[in-house]
């Protein structure tokens, strides 16, 4: 199996697989590569739908010439990573994560300060160690965090040195999806006011209705999922959690 970074004419074989629609594995297989190196090749370039194999050679020149950089020159070290984990390999995971959060549909900087959120173990920063992470301005943080405290991604909360602190823990998922769902159903009762404006028997009218009954359907099928989930996963954490020593000690 051949090593080493992807050459030229292998991203232009990537990206000739993407537009043919084939699936990551089956692009590793014709490569001779890992189904991974794939993968993380396309989502740290754009995404499936807009890799293109030249300006993905161009960034991983980039990236290779930056690392060989003197240490003088690339400004603060990374701060060794906990659990032993390499530094390299936590930043490059990053952007993948955040490439993948952009192709959902979040903006740049929003899918940024999401990442690096989620990825801490905290779980939480303040804006000012947002911005010395991400070296960007106070205001993109300020903002990033609006839209995603709208969204409900984030919780804010004061430390002990009534600091506001940024927080994602285990339920934001479950939170931002019951806020989607009822921006859903929000847009269901707007459709079906227009339906009354504009008449059931009319074209548009019924084409506002067809909208209202399909959105309705996905946004209670969503919530209820979220609900479901949410119960099944905290009860398998529970029963996970200190009921295990207390039955061995039964034993």
């Amino acid at each position: 199996m051949p090593g080493g970074r992807l050459t030229q004419q292998e991203r232009q074989q990537i990206a000739l697989g993407l537009a043919d629609g084939l699936a990551y594995a089956e692009i590793a297989r014709r490569l001779d590569r890992p189904t991974s190196t794939i993968t993380r090749e396309v989502m740290r370039n754009g995404g499936p739908t807009a890799y293109r194999a030249d300006l993905a050679h161009r960034a991983t020149e980039h990236r290779a010439h930056r690392r060989r950089r003197p240490a003088a020159s690339r400004g603060p070290r990374v701060p060794p990573q906990a659990h032993g984990r390499d530094a390299d390999a936590v930043r490059e995971y990053e952007e993948v994560f955040t490439t993948v959060l952009m192709a959902s549909g979040m903006p740049k900087m929003m899918a940024r300060v999401m990442a690096c959120l989620t990825l801490t173990d905290s779980g939480s920063l303040t804006a000012s160690e947002l911005v010395q992470r991400l070296q960007v301005s106070p205001a993109s943080v300020s903002k990033a965090i609006s839209f995603l405290d709208e969204q409900a991604f984030v919780r804010r909360e004061r430390d002990e040195r009534r600091r506001e602190r940024y927080v994602v823990d285990d339920d934001v998922w479950y939170q931002s999806t019951m806020a989607s769902a009822r921006s859903i159903a929000q847009v269901v009762e707007t459709a079906r006011q227009g339906v009354g404006v504009l008449g059931s028997g009319t074209p548009a009218g019924a084409r506002l209705e067809n909208v209202a009954r399909f959105l309705d359907f996905v946004s209670e099928s969503t919530a209820r999922a979220a609900e479901q989930a949410r119960e099944v996963l905290h009860t398998k954490a529970e029963t996970s959690g200190p009921t295990a020593p207390d039955a061995e000690a039964t034993r």
